[in-house]
């Protein structure tokens, strides 16, 4: 998801590392993919980059990267663009080879850069579309002028040439159902009333996907929204099952306000990012709900809720390490640049449009996410420097930072 699914800001034209047209050329070496190439081949100092160099060198044209926004989550800004660089680079890949721009929020422009950059010779195209309209719009283009593309972080299932390069979104869903499971009873709620909020499934299906993975340890079915009075043998009943639209955090905060006001006695809550989650946090301090009373969940590690977990306000979160899925969308990119076909361990699944949603199945290179909580954050969000910790720590206290052991 956007964070949600965080070096300065990225321009019409975004971060350029390519001056003008061209790409690289074709050499005569052959495109040979090393052995060990899998998802598991990625690590926070990128030293596994500098393996794919003779396949750069076996490929041709260039690689053009569009992020979606600057606004909706600051991961774009901070973490995508940097590490995508500087994967580019560690793989041997000159400033001519690949091209990082940024839609700032605008779909015709999102469409603009893709036409810019096949004119300017990309035969890989890796997109985190702003949503699925534009995402098809694109790999149709791309299709028709012979370019690979991939998907990446929210996935688009159309076309015969798409991968999808994220993580397991299904597998985040679970993650943050199990981590509320296992709050209201580390928290001792009695008689659950649960409220889900989940995030936009008009326009991600990743949202659906996130959701179906919730839905199913919670209650047991695997469907983007429960039937409201769902019961479950850990004795929860579900009272409210809403949808913050395009993931606006002031329509789900709008949501719960409504629904805690109407329906007090919800006393656990889900939610599908921690922007969801910290909408839901504010309106419960002014309900002057006392911390850890309520649980809430989300996805996304961000700052705020980071903060919200030392403060006991929300349960967990899902981390999906930027700099894995970076590294994962260049080597994926640079195997079929090269026009080789990409091997097992990095194209590991597929990924298939939920039910109502049109398209075909995809190949995917699917990450694992990681369930973050006090006991885990100083070794995995912090150590990362995913999240600053002088300024989690401002935010949330000295007291609760040196508790989990951050510095």
């Amino acid at each position: 998801m956007r964070f949600a699914k965080l070096v300065p800001m990225l321009g019409v034209v975004g971060i350029v590392a390519m001056a003008c047209g061209g790409g690289g050329t074709a050499t005569a070496s052959p495109a040979v993919v090393p052995s060990d190439l899998s998802i598991s081949s990625f690590t926070q100092d990128f030293s596994y980059m500098p393996k794919l160099k003779d396949l750069v060198g076996a490929g041709k044209g260039m690689v053009g990267v569009i992020l979606p926004d600057t606004t909706s989550s600051a991961r774009y800004v901070a973490f995508d663009a940097p590490y995508l660089t500087k994967a580019f680079q560690q793989a041997g890949y000159s400033s001519s080879q690949f091209k990082i721009d940024n839609a700032q929020g605008q779909e015709a422009q999102q469409l603009a850069i893709a036409q810019a950059d096949i004119t300017a010779g990309a035969t890989v195209l890796i997109v985190d579309p702003l949503n699925s309209t534009v995402g098809t719009q694109i790999q149709k283009l791309a299709q028709d002028k012979g370019v690979k593309f991939i998907s990446y972080d929210r996935a688009t299932f159309t076309g015969t040439n798409t991968y999808y390069v994220s993580f397991d979104n299904v597998q985040v869903g679970k993650l943050i159902g199990q981590g509320f499971m296992d709050c209201v009873t580390a928290w001792g709620v009695k008689n659950p009333q649960v409220f889900t909020l989940n995030g936009g499934q008009n326009s991600d299906p990743n949202a659906v996907s996130f959701a179906m993975g919730y839905n199913s340890v919670v209650w047991g079915e695997a469907v983007k929204q429960e039937t409201v009075g769902k019961t479950n043998s850990a004795g929860m009943k579900l009272v409210g099952d809403q949808v913050a639209t395009d993931w606006k955090n002031d329509i789900g905060g709008t949501i719960f306000q409504q629904a805690f006001t109407a329906n007090p006695a919800i006393n656990a809550t889900i939610e599908a990012n921690d922007g969801l989650a910290n909408a839901v946090v504010q309106v419960l301090k002014n309900k002057n709900v006392k911390a850890k009373t309520i649980p809430t969940v989300g996805q996304d590690a961000t700052l705020d809720g980071m903060v919200n977990v030392l403060t006991d306000y929300q349960c967990g979160s899902v981390y999906k390490a930027v700099y894995l899925e970076a590294q994962d969308a260049v080597a994926l990119a640079t195997v079929l640049r090269a026009g080789a076909t990409p091997p097992s361990g990095l194209v590991n699944g597929k990924t298939a449009p939920p039910s109502g949603v049109a398209g075909n199945e995809q190949p995917a290179s699917l990450l694992v996410p990681l369930w973050t909580t006090k006991a885990n954050m100083a070794s995995t969000v912090i150590k990362d420097k995913f999240v600053d910790s002088a300024t989690l720590c401002s935010k949330a206290g000295a007291a609760a930072c040196t508790a989990a052991g951050i510095s």
